[in-house]
């Protein structure tokens, strides 16, 4: 299980490596895809996706090609249409097709356009930015940083629980060595950079502590569900919703607090 874990998971730093240089159409382009994917996962554990493919998860699909058009012509004008348009052809499946579906899948479908498709789109709009190429990295420095450090530093001297009933194994020692962890590597990552070194550090200490946030929000929702993983797609490591959870609540933060600190 350790190998599988460990090759899968240098593979997949190896293709976001890949995608994020690259950047542009082909960045688009997968998040576009894994959005969709990481949807369905959720779908399928929300229980909008049961025994069959359904209107309802249709339209939540094309509400996210719907957003993701507006990305791609222009954000700031066109996403919060996009979203609204979505919500509007939810509510259109929901009404017309009474007593199909109900309240809570319809909300659980629009819950996916927002969490999963809305939120990984910040990987893209961050590296739009200017000097983004550099900045995008802090998503990912600051996530998979934290939990790496957290993990360390937990196994070592952790004894406090931090949520005892939702992830019995993580610790508030933990949790402070993750933020701490991943503020020293956005510190190095600015000066191997020639970036600002405070405020890439405080960025990752900021979107390290947001990431345990969006960790257990997705740990609460498997325990709701009564479900292991969201999927089989990623081996060792489980769905796209299981590798990604604190990405997904990392990127927009990341994007804003770029915006603000560093005037970009």
């Amino acid at each position: 299980m350790f190998k599988t874990r460990l090759l899968s998971g240098i593979l997949l730093v190896a293709a976001a490596l890949l995608t994020i240089i690259s950047g542009g159409v082909i960045l688009w382009t997968v998040l576009f895809c894994i959005s969709v994917i990481g949807a369905g996962e959720l779908y399928r554990a929300m229980g909008v996706h049961k025994d069959s493919f359904g209107l309802m998860e249709a339209a939540g699909y094309l509400g996210i090609l719907l957003y993701y058009g507006a990305v791609a012509l222009n954000f700031g004008r066109c996403g919060m249409m996009a979203v609204i348009l979505s919500l509007i052809l939810l509510l259109f499946v929901y009404v017309f097709s009474y007593p199909k579906y109900d309240a809570g899948q319809t909300s659980a479908a629009f819950f996916g356009i927002l969490y999963v498709a809305v939120m990984l789109s910040f990987i893209y709009l961050t590296r739009n930015l200017e000097g983004g190429q550099f900045i995008v990295w802090l998503i990912f420095i600051c996530s998979w940083g934290c939990d790496t450090c957290a993990y360390c530093v937990g196994m070592l001297i952790g004894k406090h629980k931090m949520a005892p009933v939702l992830s019995p194994k993580k610790s508030v020692e933990g949790a402070v060595g993750g933020v701490a962890g991943a503020a020293l590597l956005g510190a190095v990552y600015a000066a191997a950079t020639r970036e600002p070194v405070a405020g890439y550090a405080l960025i990752c200490a900021v979107g390290a502590l947001i990431s345990m946030v969006g960790d257990l929000a997705a740990s609460a929702v498997k325990r709701n569900q009564g479900i292991k993983d969201y999927g089989k797609l990623i081996p060792g490591h489980g769905g796209i919703l299981d590798r990604f959870d604190s990405v997904i609540i990392t990127a927009p933060i990341i994007y804003y607090m770029a915006v603000l600190l560093l005037r970009r």
